[in-house]
């Protein structure tokens, strides 16, 4: 349908970070799908002024900008229950972005209904994650909707919108030079493409912003104190505070000590392996503290159940799913694990690593009384002959009926012999 149809035109919710890939959709959206556009920006403490993204939405086209604060939302709704799960999508990346993305999408489709817009749009690559977390949960919570992904359809790679920014005279960071393709919030920092899609190549010292050198990280460590309450953080170096400013305080003196620097080769959803690096200083110390807080508080199977937990919660998250029956069935498991996951954990920050030197709650399973060897020792050695004898009677009683009813004995793993 051409530009210059005559008559009102539908209006469309665009993602809009202002960065490369967005910015160039304002006039793209129109030209090629004849759709207003109104730009919807998210402030998920990403460290830009929402205000001034949005008067560029106006000078490139759009025919009204939206800026939300939803930072308090995203930490209290998102992260800190991504955080009581334990959710480290492969052992390594905190789902920073991940976790931005379904809040995102519902804001938008809020204010498509707000703006009577009969569609949504994003700026997302086809062999992303992001395109599949917002895509669904648009398809989840809102089907009627019309989904649009310019840079998807029109396969625009980056040298193209480089090209089509300085036709249109679109203002963009990005350069050839220098192109990497950068998202943050408030719980961590991705960068991705150009020199690092090779994962032999060690990451540039420009690629990271957040952390400093691990060798120019100070020679003296600093201790930190973490409060928790039901698996929450609610306090740092017996300070109370609200989940923003403490993910805050945390970044800035985590990155000053290089703390949560990630080299990531992770598997996408869609199949691919990629090349990701992170920073996310204050989710790598929240993780750890939160962690070493649970190995006093719960006991020995929910402990052990809840890493499987851990795994399918970041898989959820990862893979677009929040918005799904199951993760509220999984949620309602990890929020009453944290029942009594209260106390504080001390923390030593030093040139790349956090180290755990001390966890106290008066939920504590550990029991000095019985884990001593000294004279106040209440533990009743008596009792584990017996104990030692029950344990191990389903295998004496095996070995004696069938292992060793041949005399042959046992064959040891990887100690055994070639067959004769």
């Amino acid at each position: 349908m051409p530009a210059d149809t005559q008559g009102p035109r539908d209006k469309v919710i665009l993602a809009y970070s202002g960065g490369l890939d967005t910015s160039v959709m304002v006039p793209w959206i129109r030209e090629k799908y004849n759709l207003d556009v109104v730009t919807f920006t998210v402030d998920l403490g990403q460290g830009e002024d929402i205000h001034k993204i949005k008067a560029k939405a106006m000078t490139t086209g759009a025919i009204d900008a939206v800026a939300i604060d939803a930072r308090n939302l995203f930490v209290d709704c998102f992260v800190f229950p991504s955080l009581m799960a334990g959710a480290m999508y492969e052992g390594k990346y905190p789902l920073a972005t991940a976790l931005g993305r379904p809040l995102i999408a519902k804001l938008m489709v809020d204010a498509a209904r707000e703006h009577g817009a009969k569609a949504v749009a994003h700026g997302c690559t086809g062999k992303g994650n992001d395109q599949v977390r917002f895509d669904v949960t648009f398809q989840t919570l809102a089907p009627d909707l019309r989904i649009i992904a310019p840079v998807r359809e029109g396969k625009m790679s980056r040298p193209q919108a480089l090209d089509y920014a300085a036709k249109h005279n679109i203002q963009v960071e990005a350069t050839r030079e220098s192109p990497y393709s950068i998202d943050q919030n408030l719980f961590g920092r991705s960068c991705e493409s150009g020199l690092l899609e090779d994962p032999w190549d060690e990451p540039p010292t420009a690629a990271f912003a957040w952390t400093v050198d691990p060798t120019k990280a100070p020679d003296t460590p600093q201790y930190v104190t973490i409060d928790f309450e039901q698996g929450r953080p609610v306090g740092l170096d017996g300070k109370k505070m609200d989940g923003v400013p403490l993910i805050e305080a945390l970044n800035k003196i985590g990155g000053a000590h290089a703390i949560g620097r990630i080299d990531h080769v992770e598997n996408r959803l869609v199949g691919i392996k990629s090349r990701e690096l992170y920073e996310a200083p204050g989710a790598i110390i929240l993780h750890d503290a939160h962690r070493e807080l649970e190995t006093i508080c719960l006991s020995k199977p929910a402990a052990r159940f809840k890493t499987l937990v851990a795994q399918e919660y970041a898989d959820i998250i990862y893979n677009g799913l929040w918005f799904s029956a199951f993760h509220q069935d999984l949620f309602a498991f990890v929020a009453s694990s944290q029942r009594f996951v209260s106390g504080q954990v001390r923390l030593k920050l030093y040139k790349g690593h956090t180290i755990v030197v001390g966890r106290k709650s008066e939920y504590s399973l550990y029991n000095k009384h019985l884990a001593t060897y000294d004279t106040a020792d209440q533990f009743d050695h008596d009792a584990a002959k017996g104990f030692i004898r029950l344990w191990g009677l389903g295998q004496q009683t095996q070995a004696k009926l069938q292992l060793l009813k041949d005399g042959k004995g046992f064959d040891l793993p990887g100690l055994m012999g070639p067959k004769e």
